[in-house]
């Protein structure tokens, strides 16, 4: 056993009571998820097999610290059909009580889907949406935030 001494053991005992309340704050920092929203779709392309849409996204940061976005996985339902799943591996910072944009690639089947769309669609000029996945940060303590959002978007 190594000998230590009483005043070496003083000080470590100190120098973490010390810390102690620092640390526990940043344990208790409780990042709020962010939220997400379309904010346009647009049809790039399009055949019998697959279709290529371009989805804008907004994410809103209601933390009070930036959030170093690293990517995201995200799956995009439109009127209850999936439409597409994918990832984004573009960093970004969205700053605290900000906003930042993106833009996203999906590339889907919607042979079925298509036609469920376009009959339930009617004269409505603005689609039902469902995103699902979650924020992969590139720093802090928390590196993963799930997201479960819906809304309506026009088209």
């Amino acid at each position: 056993m190594i000998p230590v001494s009483r005043t070496w053991s003083r000080r470590f005992v100190v120098a973490a009571a010390l810390s102690l309340p620092l640390l526990s704050g940043c344990a208790l920092q409780k990042l709020e998820a962010p939220k997400l929203s379309v904010v346009s779709l647009r049809l790039q392309s399009a055949d019998i097999l697959s279709q290529r849409v371009l989805v804008r996204m907004r994410v809103l940061n209601p933390n009070a610290r930036d959030l170093p976005v690293k990517g995201i996985s995200y799956r995009i339902e439109v009127n209850d059909t999936q439409l597409g799943q994918g990832l984004t591996n573009n960093p970004f910072v969205v700053p605290a009580m900000g906003e930042a944009e993106f833009d996203v690639q999906v590339t889907a089947n919607l042979a079925g889907a298509l036609a469920r769309f376009l009959l339930r669609r009617g004269s409505q000029d603005s689609i039902e949406y469902r995103l699902v996945g979650e924020v992969a940060l590139s720093s802090g303590f928390l590196r993963r935030i799930p997201f479960d959002e819906r809304g309506r978007v026009r088209f």
